[in-house]
């Protein structure tokens, strides 16, 4: 049966914004209307005829509200089959009465988690009636309407008023696919909430909040973020953003984080990684200075910082072409001048998004094989208490700040990674090498490109060195000082280079391995 036209419904919601005139038109097209509770009272302050489910089922809603839909009248009403004699002869036999559409949506668990209230009002909570409404309904879509979202309260009018109360096929299965989603991402998030940390059970991830994407990796992929964009950024300007947008936007992010209570800093990211950083006493001289690091690649990139961009910071980015422009805000008339090109994405971060993407506890997971490879997030920053002294020169004060400036970036760049940098500034990076003696190379050859002397820069690398080749080659391109984890069994071999050759090594004793 593809057309049901509807003549009763049972309303029952938690969220009745945007619910009155779907009663009304109810009202107009006949339908008798059962409900519960605070339901009843709206329907019924509406000055709509409504008849409470107690006296269908002639029971009252008991043990302190937890029972009150949960009978035989009223699932057997909704999960009759029209085209089933013996449905229908039990439906008859039982005096059970019909029930077309069924509007219901659930207790907000995730808000009462998030807004740290007691266990026992968080279990309670945990709907029971509702969710098995929504089930029962949305299982027999063929013969029932199911509404389990205040979100579809305008598409349900819209769809009594152009079908005069009667619903299509194709209508009522769009509705159940929705309820459907909702009830799964409702059970996940109960799940997560009692496994807590213990995560290794099972991997649920759920996420309703969707964004279309200009297209996936490559323009013949498509792709979608999912996630509440909204509670990082606010879009100021600019063409809708692609995967590698948001990939890059991801990695500008994470990096940033890691200066966000600091002095002002700027970043260029180009694939993932940073080809410009620089911390300076303005974000003008920031920028200028992290631009510096790699010109050539800073061409169609994403940038970041983390103070506001002023008008000289805004004309100075106006000449170059960028992907992206991130910032914690814009002063108006900087933001006019990057309005100038139409298609450059201006992304002003919510306040506190950094501080809460460096705290995030959140698991990462990626597609692996026929399954899923999930990990904690690295939330480790190597700091000055972690260091160790590990040869005869010890360290200056303002090589220590330039070494943990340039682990930083070490940690958010693609490894195998050398990172260089000199006065809180990087000087180049080898990204991504399948050797490291390969990525201090590339990083040397382009530091040298851009005339940046090393002599006196530092250098950083995500693993320990196996063998003292790298600090041969650092010490010939005038590096004096190196932060690595150590932990080689040939670390020595690297110490005794460096103390013959006065240069100062730290270790962390922790890897930043970034694949």
């Amino acid at each position: 049966m593809s057309k049901i036209s509807a003549k009763s419904a049972l309303i029952s919601v938690f969220h009745k914004d945007g619910l009155a005139p779907v009663v009304q038109k109810m009202n107009e097209l006949g339908i008798t209307i059962y409900s519960t509770g605070g339901t009843e009272k709206f329907i019924t302050e509406l000055g709509i005829p409504v008849t409470p489910v107690e006296d269908v089922t002639s029971y009252p809603s008991i043990l302190g509200g937890r029972v009150k839909t949960l009978h035989p009248k009223v699932f057997g009403g909704i999960l009759n089959r029209r085209e089933h004699e013996g449905d229908q002869s039990q439906i008859a036999e039982y005096d059970i009465p019909q029930i077309d559409i069924v509007i219901v949506d659930l207790y907000p668990f995730e808000d009462t988690v998030a807004s740290g209230a007691s266990e026992q009002d968080i279990i309670e909570k945990i709907d029971i009636g509702g969710i098995s409404l929504i089930r029962a309904a949305a299982k027999n879509y063929k013969d029932t309407v199911c509404v389990a979202t205040m979100n579809d309260y305008e598409e349900l009018l819209e769809v009594l008023e152009s079908g005069n109360g009667e619903t299509t096929m194709e209508q009522r299965k769009k509705f159940a696919t929705t309820a459907f989603n909702i009830s799964s991402h409702y059970d996940s998030a109960i799940y997560s909430y009692f496994a807590g940390d213990d995560v290794a059970k099972a991997l649920k991830v759920s996420e309703t909040h969707v964004m279309p994407l200009r297209y996936g990796e490559n323009p013949h992929q498509r792709g979608w973020f999912y996630g509440n964009f909204d509670e990082m950024f606010t879009k100021l300007h600019g063409k809708a953003l692609s995967y590698n947008n948001l990939l890059d936007v991801d990695a500008a992010v994470n990096l940033m984080s890691e200066f966000v209570d600091d002095k002002p800093t700027f970043a260029i990211f180009k694939h993932n990684n940073a080809c410009g950083v620089a911390q300076r006493d303005n974000i003008h001289q920031a920028y200028v200075d992290a631009l510096a690091g790699d010109p050539v690649s800073a061409f169609g990139g994403i940038l970041i910082s983390n103070k506001e961009i002023d008008v000289p910071t805004a004309e100075k980015i106006h000449e170059l072409f960028c992907e992206v422009v991130i910032a914690p805000s814009f002063n108006a008339d900087a933001l006019e001048i990057l309005k100038g090109k139409k298609n450059r994405i201006m992304l002003e971060l919510v306040d506190g998004a950094l501080s809460r993407k460096r705290d995030t506890n959140k698991l990462e997971v990626r597609a692996s094989l026929n399954g899923y490879l999930v990990q904690d997030p690295n939330l480790k920053t190597d700091e000055k208490g972690d260091l160790k002294n590990a040869t005869e020169r010890i360290a200056t004060a303002e090589e220590i700040e330039d070494l943990l400036f340039a682990s930083k970036i070490c940690k958010h760049t693609k490894s195998n990674t050398i990172v260089l940098a000199k006065g809180k500034q990087l000087c180049a990076s080898g990204t991504g090498q399948t050797s490291r003696v390969d990525a201090l190379n590339q990083a040397i050859h382009k530091a040298q490109s851009f005339k940046f002397d090393l002599d006196g820069a530092v250098m950083a690398s995500d693993a320990f060195f196996p063998f003292p080749d790298c600090v041969e080659i650092a010490d010939n391109a005038g590096i004096k000082a190196v932060i690595q984890p150590g932990g080689s069994i040939k670390d020595q071999l690297s110490i005794d280079y460096c103390n013959k050759n006065e240069i100062a090594m730290v270790f962390t004793g922790t890897r930043h391995f970034k694949h």
